[in-house]
């Protein structure tokens, strides 16, 4: 903050030297010395620790917001920013699949998703329709959105790990006539197939073996290669500002929450990591995260679509082949989230780990306590951290390397990039206001809730929410900086220091992050109440010493001890996916809940699965037996020290 009563001194100072009848340069320095003198120098020092870093932010701002400009005066969407670059380099390779190395040039990408798009259109999809999307990531992945892009039908990108009740909940919140699934997703689909209506007709990608898909299912790739690759006739009606697809997000409370991603939003997620980590069209990026997150399909494949940048998709995350992988491909850009990193650091030394060519990590969720290790083992020049949910308009990015920060926020020029920290109560985690009834701003080393002012004329500055309109309200708080304003409500609790590099602290609400997912306490206590009959539950995020993000931790009432850890999991291994599966349990007799019968969660949080504390029976899952196996005190010396892995 500009240290305001210093600036008033220096030029009250400057105006009585001149009355006094000094030179202008006399008066300037006596001036400056009473501005130094009255606690300006801190701004100074500021200023010079900050300059250049600041400079090339508001550089990268003014560029993207050029540009966003730009295209919304052209009603430009995806689809035809991505065909400029076709025009550009239709043979350059765009994406390549690890799993088969089969290679995909812009034209073969433009190609398909050609062919997607009229082939949804000679079954009578058209402008607004909802085709849901279940598949593992490979080419055809982002070849299926866009083609739905072309024809202005908008893509639900729904988790492939979701099973049964969460399944059905994604695809029916997004309004979905029809699903197009992986085949290697054929018996999740058929579970859930008499639960999504007779109306939802359903596609196939894939091996297809007619026993295992719902009757009446469609075998969409013969079919593709007799459809035209012409591009698809001009039916478009959408423009900058208008719906692309859907990415869900477990926000705070409930089930997933369909997020709305706008042509524009796409476009300035992707710009900013391009111009911000400078990225170039030779960089080829390793993109090893799932596509129905933003991190892997915007700020990854965005590259690829938007700056003609190649993009190496891999099913899943491999520690051990990597930076096998890295120099096979001899990608120059990695994509991570936290918990990559500590999964490579913790594999033996390979040779292969400094024969690679990559010069920059693109995410977020790094470690403080193990930024350097990762950088320095592993000779990454530059760490790109950065934070930011789907649906936000606060995100923040580390344009300078600093560590442990995931972004920062000018001191010079706060009003820029109008984003603020505002204190909260720590139990209700509503705002707290001031007499005016204004929030809060938090002073340097307070930590406090990431809020963005709300513009829904600038794309940098608009929310667009989610499908529902009660989950879009709940993350919006009015007066926040003035009256009649109002603002995106992140959920998040970061800390700025006096320089303004922020450093995220935790993620308030009923949700915390576990193995890069957002885990819904609310959806956990609803599955395994359901399970045990509607017993009470209380799910929460627990931390285990030197291990990234939360754990998942269950109370459950059981009075009359008839639980049976065992049998649970082999319930919860059909119905959660594995990074929201508690991996604590504590049977007790009784939950605590409060007078209108919500359940306190506070003392259970506290208390982790420490057995010095708890008297109930603890247990944790031993993954390498795959089972519960009760805490003693040894065993909980061994967690805490890093025996046990997780």
């Amino acid at each position: 903050m500009l240290p305001f009563a210093s600036w008033v001194a220096c030029l009250g100072s400057l105006g009585l030297m001149r009355l006094m009848g000094m030179s202008f340069s006399w008066s300037l320095a006596a001036s400056l010395g009473v501005y130094l003198g009255s606690g300006g120098w801190r701004f100074v020092r500021i200023i010079c620790k900050t300059a250049r870093r600041d400079l090339f932010g508001l550089m990268v701002l003014l560029k993207v917001k050029s540009e966003l400009r730009n295209h919304q005066l052209a009603n430009m969407t995806i689809p035809m920013l991505f065909q400029k670059v076709v025009q550009k380099q239709p043979n350059k390779t765009a994406l390549i699949f690890e799993g088969t190395d089969e290679k995909w040039t812009f034209r073969q990408l433009d190609e398909y998703s050609n062919a997607v798009g009229n082939y949804l259109l000679q079954c009578g999809f058209h402008n607004g329709d909802v085709v849901a999307l279940f598949m593992e990531s490979r080419l055809e992945f982002v070849g299926f959105w866009l083609g739905m892009a072309k024809i202005d039908v908008e893509a639900a990108l729904i988790n492939f790990n979701l099973r049964l009740d969460s399944l059905v909940h994604c695809i029916s919140a997004s309004n979905a006539k029809a699903v197009i699934f992986g085949s290697e997703l054929s018996s999740a689909i058929t579970e859930v197939h008499g639960s999504l209506g007779k109306n939802m007709r359903m596609f196939c990608s894939g091996e297809l073996k007619q026993e295992n898909i719902p009757l009446g299912t469609e075998h969409v790739d013969p079919v593709l290669r007799m459809t035209s690759i012409s591009p698809p006739p001009a039916v478009s009606q959408k423009g900058f500002n208008d719906r692309l697809f859907y990415i869900y997000t477990s926000g705070t409370t409930g089930m997933p929450k369909a997020a709305i991603v706008v042509h524009s939003r796409y476009f300035r997620i992707a710009s900013f990591g391009h111009y911000g980590f400078r990225l170039s069209s030779d960089d080829i990026l390793y993109d090893c995260l799932p596509l129905y997150h933003s991190a892997g399909n915007i700020m990854g494949i965005g590259q690829c679509v938007l700056y003609g940048l190649t993009v190496v998709i891999r099913k899943k995350f491999s520690a051990t082949r990597f930076w096998d992988d890295c120099i096979k491909y001899h990608c120059t850009v990695i994509q991570y989230i936290g918990e990559i990193c500590r999964y490579l650091l913790n594999q033996p030394f390979r040779g292969s780990e400094q024969k690679h060519q990559v010069r920059l990590a693109v995410g977020n969720g790094l470690r403080p306590n193990i930024w350097e290790a990762f950088s320095q083992r592993f000779h990454i020049k530059q760490i790109g951290e950065f934070y930011g949910a789907t649906e936000c308009n606060c995100s923040v990015a580390n344009l300078d390397g600093t560590v442990g920060s995931c972004g920062f926020s000018s001191v010079i020029l706060p009003n820029v990039y109008p984003i603020r920290l505002i204190k909260v109560n720590e139990d209700s985690l509503e705002p707290i206001r001031d007499s005016d009834g204004l929030c809060i701003p938090c002073r340097s080393g307070e930590p406090g809730l990431l809020v963005g002012k709300i513009n829904q004329k600038d794309p940098l500055r608009r929310f667009d929410g989610y499908a529902s309109d009660a989950a879009t309200n709940k993350k919006i708080a009015y007066n926040v900086f003035k009256k009649g304003d109002c603002a995106y409500v992140s959920g998040d609790v970061l800390l700025m220091d006096e320089y303004g590099y922020m450093y995220f602290k935790d993620r308030s609400g009923d949700t915390f992050r576990w193995r890069g997912e957002n885990v819904s306490t609310t959806e956990v206590e609803s599955i395994l109440s359901h399970i045990l009959n509607q017993t009470d539950v209380a799910a929460y995020g627990v931390e285990i010493p030197g291990v990234e993000g939360k754990a998942g931790m269950a109370a459950i009432a059981d009075p009359e001890g008839k639980i049976n850890p065992s049998i649970l999991y082999q319930d919860l291994q059909k119905v959660l996916p594995p990074y929201a599966r508690p991996l604590f349990l504590r049977l007790m007799p009784e939950v605590d809940t409060t007078g209108t019968f919500k359940i306190q969660k506070t003392r259970l949080q506290k208390e982790g699965f420490n057995p010095h504390l708890i008297s109930d029976h603890l247990y944790f899952l031993d993954n390498k037996l795959g089972k519960y196996v009760a805490i003693d005190t040894s065993i909980y010396k061994a967690i805490q020290n890093g025996k046990i892995p997780f």
